[in-house]
C-alpha cells in the first residue's frame, strides 16, 4: 500500500528546521565553547557550510528517488543492498538516538517547572509522539509547523534583544585553542545539522517532491545556519567564559543574563519546543527506515505493513518508538557523538553516490534538482566530511565501526538470501571494464519512480509501447531490407502475410516519403479489418537508407492500424511528435543501452496524456 503525500513546502521546511534546532543549540554550545572558545561561532558556521555540500547531493538523490527510507534507499541503489542495509541501520539508530536525546533534554528543562523524574516525563512524551505518528504524517506535520513557528519567534526575540548587550571582552581571545579545535568542534556540533536527513526519509510522503524537497531543505539550512550563528554569537557575548564553559543550559543562561528570570523561562519554553519538535520529527522519519528495509526484503515483511485507515507504517513506528524509549535509560553523551559521526558518514556516502550515479551514465537517473558545480561540490564535500570524521575521536569511530559490522551481519544472515538488486556501482564498473554486468533492474525501478514522482498516468499509447515491439539494428540497412525485417516481426501479431505488409509499406513510401527529418521517419499503413493497432520502434545507429536525400535515418516509428483506429492513429502521431521534439531526444535515443532503454525513452518522454 502506498503512503499518502501530505507534506508541502512549509511541512518540509518545518520537519527539517524542527529536527535541527534542538540539543545542538540548547545544550551543545556550552560544551563546544569549552573546547574551541568564542571561535565556537566559526565551528557552527563551518558545520553549516560543509552541510551545504552534503545537502546538495542529498537533494539531488532524493528528487531522483523520492522513497521512504531516504538515504538508505538511494545508497542501496547506488552501492548495493549490503551498503544500503548498513546505511539504513546507521541512520535509523542515529535518528532514534537523537530523538531520545531530545526527549531527555526536554524532560530536563521541563523538570524546571514540575518535580517529576525526567525519564518518566520523556517516556510519556515518547508515547504521545508515537501515537501522533501512527494517526498520520499530516497531523504530525501540522504539529511540526506550529512548533517551529513558536520556536523561531522566540529565538529571533533572543537575538534582537541580546545583540546590543554583547560584550567584546567575552569573545577575546577569540580562538585560544587554535584552528584544530575549531575544526574538531565543527565535527562535534555537526549533529546539529543532522535533521536535514529526516526530510529524505519521508520523501515518499511529500507533495511535488521535485520542488519541495530541494527548496525546503535549502531554505531550512540557510535559516538554521543563520540562527545558530547569531544565537551562539549572542550567548558567547553575554556570558563570561566561567559561566558558559560546560553549561548544559547555555541559551537559558544567556537569556537570564540580560532578560532576567522571565528570559530564562521564555528560552526554557523555546528549548522544550525544540526538543518536542525534534522528537516528533525524529520518530516520524526514523520509522521509515525499517519500512524501506522491509520493502526490499532486508527486514521482516511485517515492518512494511501500512495501517489500512491511517496509511502509516504502524509497526515500524511502534518499533522505532520502543527503541527511542529504551535509549532514554542509557548514557547518552557518547552515543550523541556516535550519532554525529553517523550523520557525517551518511553525508560522505551521499556525495560519493552522486558521483557514481552520474558517471555510471544510468539512463533513468533523472533528478529534478541537480547539484551545481558537479563534481567539485561532491569532491570538496567528501574531503571535508572525511576530515571531520578523523576529528571525532576513537570512541565515536569504534562505536560507528561496530554499527557498520552489525549492519553487514544483518545483511549476510538475513537479507542476502531474500533480495535481488542491481546497483549503480555495477553500471560504473560495466562502463569502465566494457563487460555486460547489468540486467536493467535498476533502470526499470527508476522508471517506475519517475512515473510516480511526475504523476505520469499510463494511457493506451504507453501500453502499446510496453508490448516491446522494438528493433535495435546493426547497420547500415537499406529501406527495403528494413521493411522486410518489420514485416517478419509483425506478421504473426497482425495476422497478415509478411509480403503483404512489405507491399503496404512500399506503397506508402512511394505515395509520399515518411521521413520527417534526417534523423526520423514515421512509416504508417492502413490494414483491413477492425480493432487493430500496433507500433514498432526501431533504432539503427549506423542509419537506415531511406533515399538518396535521407541516407542515415536513426529513429523509426512504424504505425500499423485498421481504419476504425484512425483517431487513435492521429493521437499516436501527436504523442510521437511531442516526444521527438524534446531538445535532447536524439542524444537520449542514441545513448540508450538496449531495447529496454529505447522503450524508456518513449515512456518517459514529455507529452500530454489521455486521462
Amino acid at each position: 500500500m502506498e503512503l499518502k503525500k501530505e507534506l508541502g513546502l512549509v511541512g518540509v521546511f518545518s520537519v527539517a528546521t524542527g529536527a535541527m534546532i534542538s540539543s545542538g543549540l540548547f545544550i551543545l554550545p556550552g560544551i563546544a565553547h569549552a573546547a574551541a572558545g568564542p571561535a565556537v561561532i566559526l565551528s557552527y558556521m563551518l558545520g553549516g557550510l560543509i552541510a551545504f555540500a552534503g545537502i546538495l547531493s542529498v537533494a539531488e538523490l532524493a528528487t531522483a528517488m523520492p522513497r521512504s527510507g531516504g538515504d538508505y534507499f538511494f545508497i542501496a541503489r547506488v552501492m548495493g543492498p549490503a551498503a544500503g542495509t548498513v546505511a539504513g541501520l546507521l541512520s535509523w539508530f542515529s535518528l532514534s538516538l537523537k530523538s531520545a536525546f531530545a526527549l531527555v533534554g526536554m524532560a530536563a528543562f521541563t523538570s524546571m517547572f514540575v518535580d517529576i523524574d525526567i525519564r518518566i516525563i520523556a517516556s510519556v512524551m515518547a508515547i504521545i509522539f508515537i501515537s501522533v505518528n501512527v494517526i498520520g504524517i499530516k497531523e504530525a506535520g501540522r504539529i511540526q509547523v506550529v512548533l517551529v513557528i513558536g520556536l523561531v519567534a522566540l529565538l529571533l526575540f533572543y537575538i534582537v534583544s541580546g545583540i546590543p548587550r554583547v560584550k567584546i571582552t567575552n569573545i577575546e581571545p577569540f580562538a585560544p585553542n587554535g584552528v584544530g579545535a575549531i575544526i574538531s568542534t565543527a565535527g562535534f556540533v555537526f549533529i546539529s545539522y543532522g535533521g536535514l536527513l529526516k526530510v529524505v526519509s519521508v520523501a515518499e510522503e511529500i507533495k511535488n517532491p521535485s520542488r519541495n524537497i530541494p527548496l525546503g531543505m535549502i531554505l531550512s539550512l540557510v535559516v538554521v545556519s543563520i540562527l545558530y550563528t547569531l544565537v551562539v554569537l549572542v550567548t558567547t557575548g553575554v556570558l563570561s567564559r566561567n559561566v558558559l564553559d560546560g553549561s548544559l543550559t547555555p541559551i537559558s543562561d544567556g537569556a537570564a543574563a540580560f532578560l532576567g528570570e522571565g528570559g530564562r523561562i521564555a528560552l526554557g519554553v523555546a528549548a522544550i519546543l525544540a526538543f518536542v519538535s525534534t522528537a516528533n520529527a525524529g520518530i516520524m522519519s526514523a520509522s521509515r527506515y525499517p519500512l524501506g528495509l522491509s520493502r526490499d526484503g532486508l527486514f521482516p515483511s511485517i515492518f512494511a505493513k501500512v495501517h489500512r485507515r491511517f496509511k502509516t507504517p504502524v509497526v515500524s513506528i511502534i518499533l522505532t518508538g520502543a527503541v527511542v524509549v529504551a535509549f532514554l535509560f542509557l548514557e547518552i553523551k557518547t552515543l550523541v557523538k556516535v550519532a554525529s559521526a553517523v550523520v557525517i558518514l551518511t553525508n560522505l556516502l551521499s556525495c560519493i553516490s552522486v558521483i557514481v550515479m552520474r558517471e555510471g551514465k544510468i539512463q533513468n537517473y533523472r533528478p529534478s534538482f541537480k547539484s551545481p558545480l558537479y563534481p567539485w561540490t561532491q569532491i570538496a564535500g567528501s574531503v571535508a566530511f572525511a576530515l571531520l570524521l578523523t576529528r571525532m575521536g576513537n570512541v565515536a569511530l569504534i562505536a560507528t565501526a561496530s554499527l557498520v559490522f552489525f549492519g553487514i551481519a544483518v545483511y549476510v544472515y538475513y537479507g542476502r538470501s531474500r533480495v535481488r538488486a542491481e546497483s549503480a556501482l555495477l553500471y560504473l564498473i560495466e562502463r569502465i571494464t566494457d563487460k555486460e554486468l547489468t540486467t536493467g533492474m535498476l533502470e526499470t525501478e527508476l522508471r517506475d519512480i519517475i512515473r510516480e514522482r511526475d504523476e505520469i498516468v499510463k494511457d493506451r499509447f504507453d501500453r502499446i509501447i510496453e508490448r516491446g515491439n522494438v528493433l535495435d539494428l546493426k547497420g547500415p540497412v537499406m529501406r527495403e531490407e528494413f521493411f522486410e525485417i518489420v514485416a517478419d516481426r509483425m506478421s504473426k501479431r497482425l495476422g497478415m502475410h509478411s509480403s503483404d505488409i512489405v507491399e503496404l509499406l512500399k506503397k506508402r513510401e512511394i505515395d509520399s516519403s515518411t521521413v520527417l527529418n534526417p534523423f526520423l521517419a514515421i512509416p504508417h499503413i492502413v490494414m483491413e479489418g477492425e480493432g487493430k493497432f500496433c507500433i514498432l520502434i526501431a533504432r539503427c545507429k549506423e542509419g537506415i537508407v531511406f533515399s538518396d536525400d535521407f541516407p542515415s535515418v536513426k529513429a523509426v516509428f512504424v504505425l500499423m492500424g485498421t481504419r476504425d483506429e484512425r483517431n487513435f492513429h492521429l493521437k499516436s502521431l501527436a504523442a510521437i511528435a511531442q516526444i521527438v521534439s524534446e531538445e535532447d531526444f536524439e542524444k537520449k535515443w542514441l545513448d540508450a543501452k538496449n531495447e529496454h532503454g529505447l522503450i524508456d525513452v518513449i515512456l518517459l518522454g514529455k507529452r500530454l496524456r489521455d486521462r
